[in-house]
């Protein structure tokens, strides 16, 4: 055995999630390289009744440095399993290798059927690297800061009484834009721009840009377009007095707020890392994902294709 590891992330309620990481691990541990999980995770595993994890498997504290000194995170579920992973190694800035078994898996590398070619670059230090952007998220009242978090796909303030609207005001570097009247605002990257951005009317942004992007929620106001602003600029939102809502980082970590909070978003110096088999055009992944009808195309066919 060397001194190679990869951290395993796995979706626990997934019964085909189990049989994957079974593959993996005894895949890995064949080509002498450890694998590791986190005693959350393995809980959570146990909790759904997932066969016992190879004895082979160390088991690690579950914090924000659980990836550190492992080659990759291994991610074996849905976005929603990749953006825990996130948490596990953006700190230490090891890449995920994530193979989906959800229903669009945008953030995947790889699907069911490729999990043999995820071992393989593993094993033999094939794969490169994207790195996609993140933000820092920071919460103020009367001046005094009360919660701070990140996000890689988005931070959603949305309102909490379903039969009332809050109040937003929106800052752009410290000058005020608009005021909204509306059911919450989404603060996005360029990957959370086809998630709970995308599906509010915002743009598809390449992840190769660096921008933010700030997508209103049922917003009634003349001026309430999604907006696409530099990467160096801070969006702030401005809580309405006597207004309550909920702000979630990635639909993962939530916080109450109550009126007169703000909520200041930028772009965060630490990014996420993905390992990819190979470079792909962000394009053929928008219509792998959304199976867009290209039919009729015209255009010049990659070589071999």
């Amino acid at each position: 055995m060397t001194d190679r590891r990869v951290l395993l992330v796995v979706n626990p309620a997934n019964d085909q999630a189990h049989m994957v990481l079974a593959q993996v691990t005894s895949a890995l541990a064949d080509a002498g390289i450890a694998t590791s999980m986190t005693t959350e995770d393995a809980a959570d595993l146990a909790a759904h009744r997932a066969p016992a994890l190879d004895a082979r498997t160390q088991i690690v504290e579950s914090t924000e440095d659980s990836a550190n000194g492992a080659d990759v995170v291994v991610v074996i579920g849905g976005d929603g399993t990749v953006l825990r992973a996130a948490e596990r190694a953006r700190n230490s800035g090891v890449p995920l290798f994530a193979v989906n078994l959800g229903h669009v898996g945008f953030l995947a590398e790889a699907e069911r059927e490729d999990v043999t070619d995820v071992v393989d670059a593993i094993v033999h230090r094939r794969w490169v690297v994207e790195e996609r952007m993140t933000m820092a998220v920071r919460v103020t009242r009367n001046g005094d800061s009360v919660h701070e978090t990140w996000a890689l796909n988005e931070a959603a303030l949305e309102k909490v009484a379903r039969q009332h609207i809050i109040d937003i005001v929106v800052e752009i570097d410290g000058r005020p834009l608009s005021r909204w009247g509306c059911d919450g605002v989404v603060a996005a990257t360029p990957t959370g721009s086809t998630a709970y951005a995308f599906s509010a009317g915002g743009p598809v942004v390449w992840p190769e840009v660096s921008a933010l992007l700030v997508v209103p929620l049922s917003a009634h106001a003349l001026f309430s377009r999604p907006l696409v602003v530099a990467p160096t600029s801070t969006v702030a939102f401005e809580l309405g007095e006597g207004d309550q809502a909920v702000l979630s980082a990635d639909g993962r970590r939530t916080i109450d707020l109550q009126g007169g909070s703000r909520i200041e978003v930028r772009q965060d110096p630490r990014p996420v890392r993905f390992a990819r088999l190979a470079t792909a055009p962000f394009t053929d992944r928008l219509v792998a994902k959304f199976d867009l009808p290209v039919q009729g195309w015209r255009g010049r066919r990659p070589e071999g294709a």
